[in-house]
C-alpha cells in the first residue's frame, strides 16, 4: 500500500523527465558548445572554416549512422540500457577532444562524441513520449528541451571563463567528466516503459487506462517497420527536417565566428550570442511545443519555419548593431529550440508507439544530413568569399522550403500509421 501511494505521489514519468533533462543539458553543452570553442580552436590550431565545419560533420556522420541503430535498439532493448552504454562513449570522446593536436585527430575524436551523442536524442525523445499521454507530449518535450537550450546558454558564458583562466581544452575535460557521472544516474533512475512499473503514461485519463498492458505482436511490428518507407508523410516530414536543419546549422555552427571575425566583436561579446540564443531556446521550448498540443503539430511547425526564415533575415540586416543582432539571435533561438522536439513528436503522432524509436531514428538521418550539408557549404563559401552572406541567405530559402513541405503533410484519419 505504501509503495502504491508513493507511486501516485510522484509519478515515475517526472523522474525520467528530470534525468533526461540533465542528459540533454550535458550533451548539448558538448555538441552546440563546439561553435563557441571553434574560434579559439581556429586561432590556436590554425584550422580553416571549412575544416571547422568538417570536424562538426565528422560528428554528424557518425551520429546519424548510429541514430538508426539506437532507435531500433531502444525499441528492442529499452532506453535505459542504450542511453547508459552510449553515455560512456560520449564521455570518452569528449575527454579526448581536449587532447586534439591536428585536424584528423579532431575529426576522429568528435566522431566518437557523435557516436555517444546518438543515444542522447532519439532514445530520450522516444522514452519521454512513452511516459506521457499523447495530449501531454508537447508539454513534456518542451520541458525536456529546455535542457539543450540551457546547456547552450550556460556554455556561452562558461567557456570564455575557462578559456581565460586555462584554455579551451579544459572545457572538453570538464564536460567529459560530467558525461561519465551521468552513466551512473541513467543506470539507476531511468525506466524504459511505464508498463514495466505497472503504470500508465502520465496524464492518461482514467477512462483510457487499460486494465492490462498487452505486449504488441512481434509479427505486427515487423510488418510495420517494412511499411514505414512506403508512407508519403515520412518523406515529407523527413525532407522538411533536412531543410530546416540545414537552415539552422548554417547559423548555429558559424554564429560566434561570424560575430568574432566578420563583425569584429571581442570573443566574450561574440560568445555571449550563444547565451542569448540558448535563453531564446528555453523560452521557445516552454511555449511552442505546449501550444502545439492544442493548435496542431503541422501548423505549429509551418509557422515556426517561416519565423526562422524571418529571424535569419533580421540577423543579416542587423549587421554590427549589437542590440538588433542580439534580439534577432534570441528570436531565432526560440524557434530553434522548438524545432527538434516538434519534429520528434511527429514520430509519435503519425506512427505507432511500438516503433516510435525506429521512426525517430529514421527522421534523424534527414536532420543529420541537413547539418552536414550546412557545415560543409557554409565553411567552404566563407573561405572562398570571406563572408557569410551567401550561406545565411541560403538558410532563409531553406527554411521557407521546409515550411512548404510540411504544408502537404496530412494527419492519418484513423490514427497513427503502420
Amino acid at each position: 500500500m505504501t509503495d502504491k501511494v508513493r507511486r501516485q505521489a510522484v509519478h515515475w514519468a517526472w523522474i525520467v523527465l528530470a534525468v533526461c533533462f540533465v542528459d540533454l543539458f550535458i550533451n548539448y553543452g558538448i555538441r552546440l558548445g563546439y561553435s563557441v570553442l571553434l574560434p579559439e580552436m581556429i586561432r590556436t590550431l590554425g584550422f580553416t572554416r571549412r575544416q571547422g565545419g568538417d570536424i562538426f560533420n565528422a560528428y554528424f556522420v557518425v551520429y546519424i549512422l548510429f541514430s538508426l541503430f539506437t532507435g531500433y535498439l531502444t525499441d528492442r532493448l529499452g532506453a535505459r540500457k542504450v542511453i547508459s552504454c552510449f553515455c560512456v562513449i560520449l564521455g570518452v570522446g569528449t575527454f579526448l577532444m581536449g587532447t586534439v593536436q591536428n585536424f584528423w585527430q579532431a575529426c576522429i575524436f568528435y566522431g566518437i562524441v557523435g557516436m555517444g551523442g546518438a543515444a542522447m536524442w532519439t532514445p530520450i525523445v522516444t522514452l519521454v513520449q512513452r511516459w506521457f499521454f499523447i495530449k501531454k507530449k508537447g508539454m513534456a518535450l518542451g520541458i525536456l528541451s529546455t535542457g539543450f537550450g540551457l546547456g547552450f546558454a550556460t556554455m556561452g558564458k562558461f567557456y570564455p571563463v575557462v578559456v581565460a583562466h586555462w584554455s579551451w581544452r579544459y572545457c572538453w575535460y570538464i564536460l567529459g567528466i560530467a558525461a561519465f557521472l551521468m552513466v551512473i544516474i541513467n543506470a539507476l533512475l531511468l525506466r524504459s516503459k511505464p508498463e514495466d512499473e505497472g503504470l500508465a503514461p502520465w496524464g492518461t485519463p482514467e477512462s483510457e487506462k487499460p486494465a492490462a498492458q498487452a505486449a504488441p505482436s512481434a509479427i505486427k511490428q515487423k510488418i510495420s517497420y517494412a511499411g514505414i518507407l512506403a508512407i508519403p508523410n515520412f518523406w515529407l516530414i523527413g525532407f522538411s527536417y533536412f531543410l530546416i536543419a540545414a537552415s539552422l546549422y548554417l547559423l548555429l555552427t558559424f554564429m560566434v565566428d561570424y560575430a568574432r571575425y566578420e563583425l569584429g566583436f571581442a570573443y566574450g561579446r561574440a560568445s555571449f550570442l550563444a547565451t542569448i540564443h540558448g535563453l531564446g531556446q528555453i523560452a521557445g521550448v516552454l511555449t511552442i511545443p505546449m501550444a502545439s498540443d492544442y493548435i496542431g503539430r503541422r501548423f505549429t511547425i509551418l509557422f515556426s519555419n517561416i519565423c526562422i526564415a524571418i529571424s535569419i533575415a533580421c540577423i543579416i540586416l542587423s549587421g554590427s548593431n549589437e542590440i538588433a543582432l542580439s534580439v534577432s539571435v534570441g528570436f531565432l533561438g526560440a524557434f530553434f529550440g522548438s524545432t527538434f522536439p516538434m519534429y520528434g513528436a511527429c514520430g509519435g503522432d503519425y506512427f505507432r508507439k511500438e516503433i516510435m524509436g525506429t521512426v525517430i531514428g529514421g527522421l534523424t538521418l534527414f536532420y543529420g544530413c541537413g547539418a552536414i550539408v550546412a557545415n560543409r557549404f557554409g565553411g567552404h563559401i566563407r573561405d572562398i568569399t570571406g563572408s557569410f552572406l551567401i550561406p545565411f541567405t541560403a538558410a532563409i530559402v531553406s527554411a521557407l522550403c521546409a515550411a512548404l513541405l510540411i504544408f502537404f503533410v496530412e494527419y492519418p484519419k484513423k490514427g497513427p500509421e503502420t
